[in-house]
């Protein structure tokens, strides 16, 4: 598990590459479709709530399921169209 001493080691740009590299399976396991786009969106957060997210604990497993659920309302409301041409 990744901790915030680590993180906060790791240079700037190296850290969200770190996050990304924790988050894309769990989000793979709930939104294969998506998963890359929703790694994305919430790389957008803070990197000590991401850290959070990436927690064991219960509660913050069901918190990253409930930024993963924002996310895909976002994608959702975004349309197929816009959707593509994000990418």
């Amino acid at each position: 598990m990744l901790t915030a001493a680590q993180l906060a080691s790791a240079p700037p740009e190296e850290r969200k590459q770190m996050l990304g590299e924790l988050l894309y399976p769990r989000i793979l396991a709930v939104q294969p479709e998506n998963a890359g786009k929703i790694t994305g969106m919430l790389l957008e957060m803070d990197d000590s709530d991401l850290l959070g997210l990436l927690d064991e604990d219960e509660k913050k497993a069901k918190a990253l399921d409930e930024k993963i659920n924002e996310a895909m309302q976002v994608l959702s409301a975004q349309g197929p169209e816009e959707s593509e041409d994000a990418e």
